[in-house]
């Protein structure tokens, strides 16, 4: 399957829902998750976490607040491009939709001083959130937003995760459930689904997999967020994210 993230339209859309305007009251998305994960964290360590499905990089930087170390992954090119590329002080020039071809060239730049330490802190990288290297080990936390619907084998993934977690280190997953046959085939869906005859949602289905090495910590939260299509037309959707312990060895 191509990957859809690497079209013109989706890094501009992109650029804009981590960099640009918020929308309806709602606040950034990724930097409220990047936020939230660090008040999960407590008084536990914060030297080193993996951002996984971290696109053009606003989480990652804005996790780099609070941990030593912030290691941005995509499978996209294009948006660990642009990542690196503001990480370098570039400024990055993204087209803002309107409606037909109209619209307006909007430009971004992390040249702030207060963006200046966290840069050094953050390290992007290309590569498949299933496919792991053996370097991404001893992680405080891993997060993985809006990552857990597009995976193939979204068991496979969760069954990988505790070989990357310190004992005691958080996992923090956020999703709005859109599961689609084009990026998960049914067969590998752990929830959203029917199992004899009962009602299984993608949640009680994670919950499953991880149980043996990770436990529940928190009462799932709903997390709202706003993509900007055109200047008429909004995605307002809602994730679900839910915190998860590695539990000692």
């Amino acid at each position: 399957m191509n990957n859809p993230y690497e079209t013109d339209e989706l890094l501009n859309q992109y650029l804009a829902f981590h960099y640009g305007s918020a929308y309806f009251g709602v606040p950034n998305y990724p930097g409220h998750c990047a936020q939230l994960c660090i008040e999960f964290m407590g008084t536990r360590p914060r030297r080193k976490a993996l951002d996984l499905g971290c696109a053009v990089g606003r989480s990652s930087f804005d996790l780099a607040e609070g941990f030593d170390a912030v290691i941005g992954i995509d499978l996209s090119s294009r948006f660990i491009d642009a990542a690196n590329r503001l990480k370098c002080s570039e400024t990055l020039p993204y087209f803002l939709h309107d409606e037909g071809e109209l619209g307006r060239t909007v430009e971004i730049s992390l040249n702030a001083p207060e963006f200046e330490s966290l840069k050094n802190r953050v390290q992007f990288e290309v590569g498949d959130a299933c496919q792991l290297g053996s370097e991404h080990t001893q992680y405080d936390l891993i997060f993985a937003g809006n990552l857990i619907d597009r995976v193939n084998n979204p068991s496979a993934f969760l069954n990988d995760l505790p070989h990357r977690v310190v004992p005691g280190g958080l996992l923090v997953i956020s999703s709005p459930y859109t599961l689609l046959t084009e990026y998960t085939p049914r067969q590998n869906w752990i929830g959203g689904l029917t199992v004899n005859g009962e009602p299984r949602t993608v949640l009680q289905g994670m919950q499953i997999v991880l149980d043996a090495h990770f436990k529940l910590v928190a009462a799932p939260r709903d997390v709202p967020f706003v993509i900007r299509e055109t200047a008429r037309k909004f995605q307002h959707s809602t994730a679900e994210m839910s915190v998860w312990e590695r539990r000692s060895a």
